[in-house]
Formats: C-alpha cells, structure tokens, sequence
C-alpha cells in the first residue's frame, strides 16, 4: 500500500517546499485528520483545520513514515531513533526535535 502524502512536497521521498535538505525525509500523519504531511507548515496551508499533538498515549500509533524506504513507524521507534531509519539507516534532520512540540505531547 502506498501513502499518500499530502502538501507542498517537490519530491518522491517526501521533501516539501519548507524543509528539503537531503535530511527531510519523513513525514508525519497529523492527529487531528489522520493524513500524512511533510511538515507543520504545509498542513496549515493545506488542512482547513488546526494541528492537534499526539497525545503520549498514543505513542504506539504508526505516525512516521520514512521517504526512502517508505517504511511506516510509530512514534516511539521515531523518537528513538536518533534520527537514522531503523530499517534502512537513512538520516534524518535532527533538526525536526525543534518541532516536536507542534507534533507531540510533551
């Protein structure tokens, strides 16, 4: 099955418009609508609706997607991560923990 991401998103591994480093390769299924963004930024500009964090209870919830192996993975196993996929070894912008609180319960 293949994941619709949804935004600003100028390539194939999930890059948008706002963040696309060789790094910015994941994107997040946002609480609040279930769908799949690259970034914060593109959901404000495309959801008609306002960004809801993941509550820590739900941590376990598959939210994280890998851009270049397309790997789902949950919260937990991305915050855990140091920002290297654990199937594929891909680096991630370590850069998105400034973000985690728009995405994530403290």
């Amino acid at each position: 099955m293949t994941v619709k991401v949804l935004g600003s998103t100028v390539d194939s591994y999930t890059r948008c418009t706002h963040y696309h480093s060789k790094n910015d390769i994941i994107a997040i299924k946002f609480h609040c609508c279930g769908e799949f963004y690259p970034c914060y930024q593109c959901h404000e500009e495309h959801a008609n609706h306002p960004i809801s964090v993941w509550p820590k209870d739900w941590f376990h919830t598959k939210a994280i997607l890998c851009g270049n192996c397309k790997t789902e993975m949950t919260i937990h196993e991305y915050l855990n991560s140091h920002s290297i996929c654990p199937v594929c070894q891909s680096s991630f912008n370590p850069g998105c923990q400034l973000h985690y609180h728009l995405y994530f319960e403290k």
